[in-house]
């Protein structure tokens, strides 16, 4: 993952959704692109937000609060980069994280073709 976040993103923090939605997908998006490669907090704010086209521009005191509880429920782990030029936390997914991913993701596939289901090929 680059250091900077992209400069092309719009100013919101979830598009056409509330926070209540994105908080029952935060966790899956979190693990997936911390199984793609290990990233401290903020790289993993810049990853949501280029990835999903600016969608996803959420403030770090959103994403920090939902690892340290994806931590404590052992789903990643966390170790200092010392080496950088500023000390910063880099996270990791466990075994059980990758286990959690993969059924979350089953989930998401469900739940997505039976929105498109009802709503029609056009949505």
């Amino acid at each position: 993952m680059s250091g900077g976040c992209s400069s092309r993103v719009r100013h919101l923090v979830f598009l056409g959704m509330g926070n209540e939605q994105l908080k029952g997908h935060l966790d899956l998006l979190l693990l997936q692109v911390i199984a793609d490669q290990p990233a401290h907090g903020y790289q993993l704010v810049c990853a949501l937000r280029d990835r999903s086209d600016g969608a996803f521009n959420l403030p770090e005191g959103t994403v920090y609060p939902a690892l340290h509880r994806l931590e404590g429920q052992g789903l990643v782990t966390s170790t200092w980069d010392e080496e950088a030029p500023r000390r910063r936390r880099v996270y990791r997914i466990t075994a059980a994280g990758e286990q959690a991913r993969r059924a979350q993701r089953t989930e998401w596939s469900r739940f997505a073709r039976g929105m498109g289901g009802v709503l029609g090929a056009s949505a």
